[in-house]
């Protein structure tokens, strides 16, 4: 199938990816509105004191990694598609919100206990995913400022089991993985936006998952993008409350559990 003449394999190899740099271009708009700054989670001066990486090498991390992201994707519609060209149909619009289900609770169950491993793992904490926990202080085109080989395990692998798993065709793969870029740069950006209708639907959210950013959450709130399932049921969830920072603003503060 193709949509004005490009095919649906190639749209959703490459959409996510204008998704990510659009909706995280949205955000550094918002970072210029000091009228924002009663919502930062973080005075907008320890972006600069407390991480250890530049912007310029986040954004180059982030390619590279996007780069492996486009060479898995075609790779695997390359090896599962139809020799005959023949239209794959899309099934009924109840069976692709069950596909979109299954999708997010396969993603979420492989980057949890990925995730959670390359913490536990003193090795893998210290040469792969230390990178990502440069930005002590996240922001939205940060999402995937990760090591190329935690990229490719956890989000380009745990993307590519979501969608062989769920059965979804590659126009709902469009969708989906747009979301899933969606939710994961909104969970990195920074800010606590009233009316933010993925605050609404999830409890993994911008400030979730700051917790997990400090150096008191490192070893809680593994869960992401969608729910926080996996850390209730294990034990790693820390609880937050958001609360006014002294000197203006706001912040997540862990809640201590009696």
């Amino acid at each position: 199938m193709a949509i004005g003449g490009v095919s649906d394999e190639l749209l959703g190899t490459f959409v996510p990816i204008a998704v990510y740099w659009l909706y995280s271009g949205l955000y550094v708009a918002l970072d210029g509105v000091e009228r924002l700054d009663g919502y930062r989670l973080h005075p907008r001066e320890e972006a600069v004191t407390k991480n250890a990486v530049s912007r310029g090498a986040v954004v180059r991390g982030v390619l590279v990694q996007q780069a492996f992201q486009v060479a898995v994707s075609l790779t695997l519609f390359t090896v599962i598609g139809d020799e005959s060209g023949a239209e794959q149909k899309q099934p009924p619009a109840f069976v692709i919100a069950v596909q979109f289900i299954i999708a997010m609770l396969v993603m979420d169950t492989w980057q949890y206990f990925m995730h959670r491993y390359m913490h536990i793992n003193k090795f893998l904490y210290k040469h792969i995913h230390s990178k990502h926990h440069t930005l002590v202080v996240p922001y939205s085109f940060g999402a995937l400022y990760n090591h190329p080989l935690e990229g490719l395990i956890l989000d380009t692998i745990g993307g590519a089991l979501s969608f062989l798993a769920s059965g979804m065709t590659p126009r709902t793969s469009i969708f989906f993985f747009s979301f899933a870029t969606i939710k994961t740069v909104d969970d990195h950006c920074g800010l606590w936006l009233p009316g933010n209708i993925l605050h609404v639907l999830f409890n993994n959210n911008s400030a979730y998952h700051d917790i997990h950013h400090q150096l008191y959450g490192n070893k809680y709130n593994f869960s992401q993008p969608f729910f926080v399932m996996w850390d209730k049921i294990l034990g790693t969830y820390m609880p937050y409350s958001i609360e006014h920072r002294k000197g203006g603003g706001i912040e997540s503060r862990p809640v201590k559990l009696n």
